[in-house]
């Protein structure tokens, strides 16, 4: 039964989901949350871990919360619903791209759903500053302040800003997430 609900689960989060893994996660989240899947601490943790190993973020964020659930068989069974969607529009489109394009309603779709991708994306990054640095997880949470988690974060920002105008070019990620893991390791113990 669990193999199936997280197939129809990440199923139905890969069918609605455009505009990338970043999109997912606050679908995942309210999934996750609401299935009793994974505390707050516990999805912000696979967040991190997502995305800090190779692949996309949603597919590494199903097969982490399927392995949690059902081993081996729930990550394949979870990342095969997150991936099928994607997998059987990707064939469609490209076959019929150049003459879906051409069609004003097509391009007004897509320019629609731009802004709200951003916001999605913004939406995310809000929610995950405010847990680690203010431990807010939802509305009517009260703020715990964080210093370690601040501390890293304004340091963080400061090195990929200090880099960009000494090198004139922006830091690479790989760099700030190994450099954040140290860090992590050392504030958080």
């Amino acid at each position: 039964m669990i193999l199936l609900r997280l197939f129809l689960t990440f199923l139905k989060i890969g069918s609605v989901a455009f505009g990338g893994g970043y999109v997912m996660i606050p679908l995942m989240r309210d999934e996750c949350l609401t299935n009793g899947w994974l505390t707050e601490a516990e999805l912000l943790d696979f967040i991190a871990v997502s995305e800090s190993t190779p692949g996309p973020i949603a597919v590494n964020m199903a097969t982490f919360v399927g392995s949690s659930q059902a081993g081996i068989l729930g990550a394949l069974v979870a990342t095969l619903g997150v991936v099928l969607p994607s997998f059987c529009v990707i064939l469609l489109v490209a076959a019929a791209l150049r003459q879906l394009l051409r069609y004003r309603g097509v391009r007004a779709v897509l320019s629609g759903v731009r802004p709200v991708v951003v916001a999605l994306i913004l939406s995310t990054a809000l929610t995950m500053f405010l847990s680690l640095t203010f431990g807010v997880g939802k509305i009517g949470d009260a703020p715990v302040f964080s210093l370690p988690g601040l501390s890293l974060f304004v340091f963080l920002c400061a090195i990929a800003l200090l880099w960009r105008r000494l090198r004139r070019r922006p830091i690479s990620p790989i760099f700030l997430i190994l450099f954040s893991g140290l860090a992590g390791i050392v504030l958080f113990r």
